[in-house]
């Protein structure tokens, strides 16, 4: 079993900054996949960033390629997600969630391939 806490998320200008951090229990950490959705009001979730278990691959939704990053630390069984150049369209609550199989080299995009989910962060882009 994985669990996951988000922190980060808050108020910031366009144009501005956020670090997503997402603490993970267990001793899995450094074996699975990492990724981060987000899901906008009134609109279905999202996929953001995928960090592959072995620190091998990343992948980004086209919409934030080139502002965002994603990095782990599997010292500290931490996931982050670097969001820089905010939008307003960036504003969402923001998802960590862990591949269920272990040392997969997929980079899932889609939702249902996570089995573990975090509680999310609100993150609100002021134009």
């Amino acid at each position: 079993q994985v669990q996951l806490v988000e922190s980060g998320g808050g108020l910031v200008q366009a144009g501005g900054s956020l670090r997503l951090s997402c603490a993970a229990s267990g001793r899995t950490f450094s074996s699975r996949t990492m990724g981060w959705f987000r899901q906008a009001p009134g609109k279905e979730q999202e996929f953001v960033a995928v960090f592959r278990w072995d620190g091998g691959r990343t992948y980004y939704a086209d919409s934030v390629k080139g502002r965002f990053t994603i990095s782990r630390d599997n010292a500290k069984n931490t996931v982050y997600l670097q969001m820089n150049s905010l939008k307003p369209e960036d504003t969402a609550v923001y998802y960590c969630s862990a591949v269920g199989t272990t040392y997969s080299d997929y980079l899932p995009t889609s939702a249902a391939l996570y089995d573990y989910w975090g509680q999310g962060t609100q993150v609100t882009v002021s134009s």
